[in-house]
């Protein structure tokens, strides 16, 4: 699930970065990640194996608190001692079933909201919908198993999409551990309430896709009607959180930099990522001027398609901006134009693994003598 998030995220990145996400060069960051995604979601012997048989097919038996004992005492040459010890784990396993049967109901009905949660806050009725969703997951997974035996490893859709309920389970609870390892910060709570309304809907979405097509029809409905018995109401995160979120990644500060901490990037304009930032942090310093520009193009009084040095340049000489600021202004429209701009090179030769220009510069190339 990580490195299916991770696929959708470069889609989504080379969709923003357009040209420059596809075209190969120096200041194209996007381009090797994307064609080495296949790598990360095949290692393991790809997703959609994983998914369908290992996540939940491959270990049900040994994470259950009490199959696995009942199957090895079942299989104890000792039949007395076998049967004792079968005997007592069985009635623990139904009254275990029995709990969850109504406690699913319960929670059902009250939407958890007399749930256990270790926090209070904002976020305590995530870890109570949280809770809610994994007894509904070990009720449904005692009677997926209880109805179809070996067979639910072999119906790969079924067990993955107990898998997913499982999977969304873990991230959802790393999210929570993050925000209280972190000190509970107030300016994560976007980020927060944007990734467990996403995590609890994907849960739901991925239980009724299960009810939807267990081969038993009136289990699938009995399931639904202790899970769910006042329907699905989770939704997916809105807009107005969406926008929380990208407004405090536009902003320099704290909150950013403890979401980016682990991404590369160097003071440099020639850096691969490090004129994104340059560039991105020029800009943010110089919006007031850039603002007063738009101003006097919208009067007529500087041309609107003017940039980089030019720009610089009509602005001082308009009395629009002073020496200073008009040095500054032709910096940062450097600076933008190169994290706009696509990798492009001049029809040039190429010897001894130096690629050289008409214009006479030299850059590597990608290629052997």
């Amino acid at each position: 699930h990580m490195t299916e998030m991770g696929r959708e995220v470069l889609e989504h990145a080379m969709d923003i970065h357009a040209g420059k996400g596809i075209q190969l060069g120096p200041h194209n960051y996007l381009g090797h990640a994307y064609m080495a995604t296949p790598v990360s979601i095949t290692v393991e012997g790809a997703n959609i194996l994983t998914r369908n048989l290992m996540i939940f097919g491959q270990g049900a038996t040994r994470c259950h608190p009490y199959v696995l004992k009942e199957m090895k005492a079942a299989a104890n040459p000792n039949e007395d001692e076998g049967m004792r010890d079968f005997d007592s784990l069985l009635l623990k396993h139904i009254g275990f079933a029995a709990s969850n049967v109504f406690g699913s109901l319960w929670l059902g009905l009250t939407g958890a909201r007399f749930g256990e949660s270790p926090v209070s806050g904002e976020t305590a009725h995530y870890y109570r919908k949280l809770g809610r969703m994994s007894r509904g997951l070990a009720l449904a997974s005692d009677i997926s198993m209880l109805m179809m035996g070996g067979d639910l490893k072999r119906k790969e859709m079924i067990s993955a999409r107990l898998g997913d309920v499982l999977s969304h389970l873990y991230m959802a609870s790393a999210v929570l551990k993050r925000f209280e390892d972190e000190g509970r910060q107030v300016a994560d709570l976007p980020y927060v309430h944007y990734a467990l309304k996403h995590h609890l809907f994907s849960i739901a979405d991925a239980f009724y896709g299960f009810f939807d097509n267990f081969p038993n029809r009136f289990m699938a409905w009995v399931m639904r009607i202790l899970i769910f018995p006042l329907g699905n109401h989770f939704k997916k995160p809105s807009d107005e959180i969406l926008q929380n979120i990208s407004t405090s990644m536009m902003e320099p500060g704290v909150t950013r930099d403890r979401h980016t901490f682990l991404c590369y990037w160097k003071d440099s304009i020639g850096d691969a990522t490090g004129h994104m930032e340059k560039a991105f942090l020029s800009m943010l310093e110089m919006k007031p001027v850039y603002k007063t520009l738009r101003k006097a193009q919208k009067r007529g009084e500087l041309s609107s398609n003017l940039n980089g040095q030019e720009l610089a340049d009509a602005a001082l000489q308009k009395g629009l901006v002073d020496k200073e600021t008009a040095d500054k202004l032709a910096e940062t429209e450097e600076l933008r134009l190169t994290a706009i701009g696509v990798d492009s090179f001049a029809p040039g030769i190429i010897e001894n693994n130096q690629f050289y220009t008409a214009k006479g510069d030299i850059r590597k190339a990608a290629v052997k003598d």
